[in-house]
C-alpha cells in the first residue's frame, strides 16, 4: 500500500472515531441547552468560550498546527450555539407590556429567536413564570436615570423566582405621534412613569402635559388608536415601526448615559460556579437596637462588599423594611455560607436571590 492511501486510510479512521465523538459532544450540548433553558441564561457565552479556547488550543503543542486549531475550535462552539438556539427555540421569555416595549428589545438581544410574551404588569409577567406559562421573565431593576423599580423589588422579596444574570441595556426614548404631526402641533406626551422621568427636561421645555401609561408601547399603541392629533407617545424606535407612528423628535433623554438594568428570573437557581463574583441578598432584621449594623458588619467582616443597599417597606406590618443588597464576590463558598449562617442570627429572613458571575453590558 502506497502512503497516499495509507494516509487516506488513517484519515478515515480518525473522520470515524471523531464522527462518534462528535455525537457524545452534541448530546453535552444539549444538556447544556436545557440547562441554560430552565435558568433563563443566555446561549453565547463569550468569557466561557475564550477561557476554553485557550485551554483546549495548549494541548496542541505544534505551533503550526495551533492556530488552525483555534479555528477548529471556534466552528464547534458555532455549531454548538447553532444547536443550542434550535433546541431552545420555543423558549419563552415573559416581559411587562406590549410589542415593542424595551423589554421586548431586550429580550430580542439576549437570548436569540426567542418567543418575548407580553403581559399587561410586571406581577401577571412573574406569575407567568411561576406557573409555567413561561421559561423566565425579563424584568428592569433599575433605570440609571430615574433610579429603581420598586415593584420588581417587591417581587424578588415576596416570589419565589431566582435571578440568574443582570443586563444593562442602553435606553434611547424618542417621541412617536401619527405620520405628518410635528413637534408644536403636540399638546400631551404619554409613557410610562419611568420614560416620562427620564425626559422629563424635554417635557417641561416643550410645555407638554406629561399622561402616564402601563408601558411606553402600549402610550404608542394609545396614541395610534386615538383620534386625537396632539398627543405623543414617549418610546422605541421598534414601537414606532410595529404601530405605523414616526418618530418626530430623535433622542430625548435627558442623559445620553440612560441604561436600565434588566434581571432574568427563573424557576430554577444556577449550580454552584466558581466563577461567580456577584450577588443579589434579601432580609430583614430583627426589631432590635443595633441589628441592621451587626448585619452590615456581619457582610464585611467575611470579606463582601456591598455595592448597594436599598429598604422597601414590607407592606405587612407598619414601618416594617427589607433591605435589597447587591454583593460583590463568591455567595456559594465557605466564606458565604458563614456569613448566611451568622446572618440568621441577627437577621428575621435572609434569602439569597441570584448569584451571577458579572454583569453584562448588552
Amino acid at each position: 500500500m502506497d502512503k497516499l492511501n495509507e494516509a487516506r486510510e488513517a484519515i478515515n479512521r480518525i473522520d470515524k472515531e471523531m464522527a462518534e465523538l462528535f455525537c457524545q459532544r452534541m448530546e453535552a450540548v444539549r444538556q447544556v441547552a436545557e440547562y441554560k433553558k430552565q435558568r433563563g441564561l443566555p446561549i453565547l457565552d463569550t468569557a466561557r468560550e475564550e477561557a476554553v479556547i485557550a485551554r483546549n488550543s495548549a494541548l496542541v503543542e505544534n505551533e503550526e498546527l495551533r492556530s488552525y486549531y483555534v479555528n477548529f475550535l471556534r466552528n464547534n462552539m458555532s455549531i454548538s450555539r447553532a444547536f443550542q438556539n434550535k433546541l431552545n427555540s420555543g423558549m419563552r421569555v415573559a416581559f411587562s407590556g406590549v410589542a415593542g416595549a424595551f423589554a421586548e428589545v431586550a429580550a430580542g438581544k439576549i437570548f436569540e429567536n426567542c418567543t418575548a410574551v407580553p403581559y399587561d404588569s410586571f406581577k401577571t409577567a412573574y406569575e407567568a413564570t411561576v406557573n409555567g406559562e413561561c421559561d423566565c421573565v425579563l424584568l428592569p431593576l433599575e433605570n440609571s436615570y430615574n433610579g429603581d423599580v420598586g415593584q420588581v423589588m417587591d417581587l424578588a422579596f415576596f416570589g419565589s423566582l431566582y435571578i440568574n444574570g443582570v443586563y444593562d441595556i442602553s435606553i434611547t426614548q424618542h417621541l412617536l405621534a401619527k405620520p405628518g404631526t410635528k413637534p408644536e402641533d403636540v399638546k400631551e406626551v404619554m409613557s410610562h412613569p419611568q420614560a416620562l422621568g427620564q425626559c422629563a427636561s424635554f417635557i417641561k421645555k416643550m410645555g407638554y402635559i406629561a399622561a402616564e401609561s402601563s408601558n411606553t408601547a402600549v402610550a404608542a399603541k394609545f396614541v395610534v388608536e386615538s383620534e386625537r392629533t396632539d398627543i405623543a407617545a414617549i418610546g422605541s424606535e421598534k414601537a414606532a415601526e410595529i404601530y405605523g407612528l414616526e418618530v418626530i423628535a430623535n433622542t430625548i433623554n435627558d442623559s445620553n448615559n440612560n441604561t436600565t438594568r434588566f434581571a432574568v428570573f427563573s424557576r430554577v437557581c444556577r449550580n454552584y460556579n466558581p466563577v461567580d463574583k456577584q450577588f443579589i441578598m434579601l432580609f430583614t432584621v430583627r426589631n432590635e437596637s443595633g441589628c441592621l449594623g451587626k448585619a452590615l458588619s456581619v457582610i464585611g467582616n467575611n470579606g463582601f462588599n456591598l455595592r448597594a443597599l436599598k429598604s422597601r417597606p414590607t407592606k405587612e406590618l407598619i414601618w416594617d423594611y427589607y433591605f435589597y443588597a447587591e454583593g460583590e464576590g463568591n455567595i456559594n463558598t465557605p466564606a458565604g455560607e458563614k456569613m448566611i449562617k451568622e446572618l440568621d442570627e441577627v437577621c428575621s429572613h435572609v434569602k439569597i436571590v441570584g448569584s451571577f458571575e458579572k454583569e453584562i453590558a448588552l
